[in-house]
Parts: C-alpha cells; structure tokens; sequence
C-alpha cells in the first residue's frame, strides 16, 4: 500500500526549505570557485611574493590587531546586557570568539554564529529571550556603526576622482540608502503591537509543537523576547548602548590598521590613508552585501581587487591583501571552534552566576 499523498503545497514547501538549507553551502562552493578563478588568471607568483613579503611579524601585528577587533566587540556585546544579565564581559569576549569563529571558517551564512553564540549565553544562566534580545540589539547596532563607517568611506571616495570612483561611490551609496530605511523599518516593526503579535503568537506555535514542560518554561524564563527588548531599550540604559554603539565603530576602523600593515610590509608606496580608508571601508561594504556567501569567499578576494584598480595596486598586491585578512580568521577561528566544542561538552559543570 502507498503512503498518505503529499499536497502540492506541502512538497513545494519542503523543497523550499530543503534549497534554503543547502544556500550556504552552495554559497561556499560558488565563493570557493571565484576565488580560485581569481587567483588562477592572475600571476600566481605575484601574489604569492607580496604575501611572503608581509613575513611573520607582519601577520603577527594583524592578528593581534584582530584580537582587540573581537575584545571590543565582545565588550560591546557585554554593555547591551550591563546590569540586566550578571555575566562577566570576559564571557561575553569568548562567545564573541566563537560567533567570528563559526561565521568565518563554516559553511553557513553569516549569521550563523550569531544564533549559536545566543544559545551558549544561556550556559551561564542567562534566560533564552534576554540572550536572543541581546543577539538582535547587538546585530543592529553593528549594521549602524558599518553603515556609518561605510559612509566615510563614500566620502572620501567622492573626493578621489575620475569615473570609475565616482561610478562605484554612486552606487555604494545607493546600496547605502537602502541599507538605512531597512534598518529603520526593522526598528520600527521590532517596537510595534503588530511585531508583538507576530511573536507570541509563533512563540505560542512553538510551544505546542515542542509540547513544552513546565521545567522547559522555566528555563526559557519569564516573559518573552520583546519584553528582553523593552527591558534592552529602556530610556535609563541610553549610555550602556551608546557605549556599544562606539566600540563596534571603533572595531571597525581597526580595519584600517590591519591594510595599514599589510602595505607597508609590502613595500607599497603612494597610498594615503584616504586611499586605505576606502579601501577598508567598501571591503567591508561588498563583503557584507554577499552574506549568504560564508566568510565572503571569492566575494571579499574580487572587491579588493576592483579597489586596488582604483589606485594602483595590481591585481596580485590586492589578491595578497585579502589573503593576509584572511590569516586572523584561521589562526583564531580554529581555537574558536575548539573552545565552542569545549563549552557544548562541559556545559554540566558552568554554574550560573547568583544574581
């Protein structure tokens, strides 16, 4: 006998979700092959010279240079729930180890370890919506803290001249524009009744689906994540996630000393800072515009290269580049990967801290 027949619309949405499962992957094999492509039709030996000329010393500085990248950040995580979750910022710094590490070095989108780091904050006693609120506060303020670096950027490369430049700050710009009004347009649903509604009512699905215990409520905690935002957002925490606001902006300007080194380990000469700056600015800009792509792959190799073009830099100087920015992610991605499969398996014994 043949099972139960499945509704057209049923199998439409399996397939669906069966092709938003495999995006990522699909994602880093396309990445993978434009970034062979790039580096195969260049001068392999070019490329390979202007990174060994960076040497040790050089990729020690911009390690480092990523390290106080991810203590910032971590940091400004920890000031979103300053005072409402009692959770040392050293925790903070380590999940945020963790995110970079899953974004940058697994097949997943880019946001990947933003939903594992979310869920290991809840090891240290942090209820599940505080921990979610905190994800959603800290993504939105780091999309505004890159918008506004990205800004810079398109200033300055106004200033630059010549068509190509003028062509690609038109365009950033536009990108730009757009960016902000779905920033805005998320903040506002986020504080509306209509968002509240949404929520409880898939919360209230969820909770009938998974046929929740009453250990199960407790552990998530009380209320639900739009009551965590409120809670977030309240008017006396204003300096808490301005705080965070700045050290996500400063994060990203340390960017900028990491190309800093690069080229002058190379040896290249007549780039301004101006130059670097955009440079670092509309990186950053085109390799988050391809998030579905893990870690940009391919995407951040291509958008150096147009950017050297830009002023001077041939295409193996710049291939170098996104290389040596590829270095931070595999020497603290792997350790990162460890420390998460380290916490998953010693769960048991994290005690949550006494409020």
């Amino acid at each position: 006998m043949s099972g139960p027949a499945i509704a057209p619309a049923d199998r439409r949405g399996r397939v669906a979700r069966a092709i938003v499962r495999r995006l990522p992957l699909l994602g880093t094999v396309i990445g993978l092959g434009l970034g062979v492509w790039l580096v195969a039709t260049n001068d392999l030996g070019a490329v390979a010279n202007a990174f060994q000329r960076i040497g040790p010393l050089g990729l020690l500085g911009i390690v480092a240079v990523r390290v106080i990248v991810i203590l910032l950040c971590g940091i400004a995580w920890a000031r979103i729930l300053h005072g409402l979750a009692p959770v040392a910022s050293t925790a903070f710094i380590v999940l945020r180890l963790v995110r970079e590490g899953i974004n940058v070095l697994l097949p997943v989108a880019s946001v990947g370890g933003e939903v594992v780091g979310g869920r290991l904050l809840t090891f240290w006693g942090v209820a599940v919506p505080l921990a979610a609120a905190s994800i959603l506060v800290d993504m939105l303020l780091q999309v505004v803290s890159q918008v506004l670096f990205v800004g810079l950027g398109v200033a300055l490369l106004m200033q630059v001249g010549g068509e190509a430049a003028a062509s690609l700050a038109a365009w950033t710009l536009r990108a730009l524009i757009v960016t902000a009004a779905l920033i805005l347009a998320f903040f506002v649903f986020q504080r509306s009744a209509a968002a509240r509604d949404v929520w409880r009512c898939l919360a209230a699905r969820a909770r009938r689906l998974a046929n929740a215990t009453t250990l199960g409520r407790e552990k998530t905690g009380r209320g639900g994540v739009y009551d965590a935002l409120d809670a977030i957002w309240a008017p006396n925490r204003r300096g808490a996630l301005t705080g965070s606001f700045f050290l996500h902006l400063a994060a990203w300007g340390l960017g900028i000393v990491e190309i800093w080194i690069a080229l002058a380990c190379i040896g290249v000469e007549g780039i301004s800072l101006t130059e670097i700056i955009v440079i670092e600015t509309l990186s950053q800009a085109i390799k988050s515009a391809a998030f579905p792509v893990p870690s940009g792959l391919g995407v951040q190799e291509g958008g150096f290269v147009l950017l050297g073009a830009l002023f001077g830099i041939d295409a193996g100087t710049a291939l170098a580049l996104s290389l040596v920015k590829r270095v931070p992610d595999v020497v603290l991605g792997l350790p990162a990967l460890l420390l998460w499969q380290m916490l998953e398996a010693r769960r048991a014994t994290i005690v949550p801290p006494r409020s």
